[in-house]
């Protein structure tokens, strides 16, 4: 069996990657420079925007896990409609589509993805591939706090400053998490289709994960909200002014709603028995 996984060197990617291949699994980095590939991967030479390329690479896979790059919305339609068309044209035995934090199981709220957007064309696209889907649905990042500017003063001063208020519940997960659930929709042909969303059941708030980084580092951590433009002014030299416009817009939307969680029905709790790590346990893992 073989699984092609899109951004395989990249922090969703990766995990991904190194999953299937702790479970047995044959996986095929599909990235454009497989020179970027670590030692030990298989890989395989993608162009995104180029349907034949991706549908070479597909063809004879047993499942294909692919999440859209940070880019322009132009490119990213264009990468989109490639994808879906290579689905089509290989026919996989199944994908499995990572939303990468964008809300596509809450229709009618705020937070819900528009029906132009990227994601949302890419996942109706594949559907109507008749190729079996699955769409794993996360929220907000733990890895968000390893940013320099989170951490830092967390370790230096005992504060974790981010922009959403302290009893704003949101289902965080880490990409250790969403490799967990990716891997099992990819290699259990017994579990769901549909959407299976991660993240922590109830929400943590930011004193939730203050504790998290208390008990990991042995020392007292408390949390502080900072408006989102404070928290822009922060990661624009890390990212750049329209990157962190970005961001910026997502914590401003965020504050005007009660919190961001997922649903217990369609929760990998529920349809898969698969529950994301503490703070603390993935604070360990990750070495932090």
């Amino acid at each position: 069996m073989s699984y092609i996984v899109h951004g395989a060197t990249g922090a969703q990617g990766f995990p991904v990657l190194s999953a299937l291949q702790a479970a047995g699994q044959r996986a095929v980095a599909a990235v454009r420079d497989t020179t970027t590939v670590p030692d030990g991967f298989a890989s395989t030479a993608v162009n995104l925007a180029d349907a034949d390329s991706l549908a070479a690479a597909y063809t004879g896979a047993d499942g294909v896990f692919v999440h859209l790059p940070l880019g322009a919305p132009t490119d990213l339609q264009i990468y989109a409609k490639a994808v879906a068309a290579a689905v089509a044209m290989a026919r996989p035995h199944r994908v499995v589509i990572s939303t990468s934090g964008q809300v596509v199981d809450q229709p009618g709220t705020p937070l819900q993805a528009a029906p132009e957007t990227p994601v949302v064309r890419l996942i109706r696209d594949i559907e109507a591939s008749g190729i079996p889907t699955a769409v794993v649905a996360p929220r907000l990042y733990l890895e968000n706090l390893l940013l320099p500017v989170v951490v830092g003063p967390v370790r230096e001063e005992g504060v974790l400053r981010y922009p959403l208020p302290e009893n704003f519940a949101v289902s965080w997960s880490s990409h250790l998490d969403v490799a967990d659930v990716v891997t099992r929709l990819l290699t259990d042909e017994t579990v769901t289709t549909g959407t299976v969303a991660v993240g922590h059941r109830p929400g943590l708030t930011g004193a939730d994960l203050a504790a998290g980084f208390s008990a990991y580092l042995g020392t007292d951590v408390r949390y502080e909200a900072i408006t989102p433009a404070a928290f822009g002014d922060l990661i624009t030299p890390l990212f750049g002014a329209g990157a962190s416009a970005g961001v910026v817009g997502l914590y401003e939307l965020l504050n005007a709603q009660a919190g961001n969680t997922v649903a217990e029905e369609n929760s990998a709790q529920r349809l898969l028995g698969l529950a994301p790590r503490s703070v603390t346990d993935w604070l360990t893992q990750v070495r932090a």
